[in-house]
C-alpha cells in the first residue's frame, strides 16, 4: 500500500500565499484611517461662506453678509433669517456658529471639537463661520 504525498511545490505555494495574505492583512489593520473630518468641515464652512457672499440682501446692501455687518440694528433684524438660511445650507448632522462684529448666531462651540472654519472679510468687519459634526 503506497501513501499519497503532496508535491513540495504545492506546499510552498500554499505557505507563500498564506504569508503574503497575512502581511497584507496586517497592514490593513495597522494603518490608521486618515482624518477626513477637518477638511470636510472646512469645505462645509467655505461653501456656506460662498453662498452667503452671493445671496442677495433681503433689505439694504448688495449681499446678505454685507447687510449683516452694516450695523447692529441690521444684524438684529437679520439674525433669525441668517440662522434659518445657514440651517438650510448645511447637512442636518452639522452644527454651526456665525460670528459677526455685532453678534453671533448658532450653537456655542463645544470644547475639544474638530471644527471647520471660513473667514470672510467685509467692508464693515469680518464674518467667521465655524461648523462641526453634531
Amino acid at each position: 500500500m503506497s501513501r499519497a504525498q503532496l508535491p513540495l511545490s504545492l506546499v510552498e505555494v500554499a505557505l507563500g500565499a498564506t504569508l503574503i495574505l497575512g502581511v497584507a492583512f496586517g497592514f490593513t489593520l495597522a494603518t490608521p484611517e486618515p482624518d477626513t473630518r477637518g477638511p470636510q468641515l472646512t469645505a462645509y464652512a467655505e461653501d456656506t461662506a460662498t453662498i452667503l457672499q452671493n445671496d442677495p440682501a433681503r433689505h439694504d446692501g448688495t449681499t446678505r453678509l454685507g447687510e449683516l455687518v452694516a450695523s447692529e440694528p441690521a444684524f438684529e433684524r437679520e439674525r433669525d433669517a441668517l440662522e434659518r438660511r445657514v440651517e438650510r445650507i448645511l447637512p442636518s448632522n452639522v452644527l454651526f456658529r456665525v460670528r459677526t462684529p455685532y453678534g453671533s448666531v448658532g450653537t456655542p462651540i463645544p470644547k475639544r471639537t474638530t471644527t471647520g472654519t471660513a473667514t470672510v472679510p467685509t467692508g464693515a468687519g469680518t464674518v467667521r463661520i465655524e461648523v462641526w459634526y453634531a
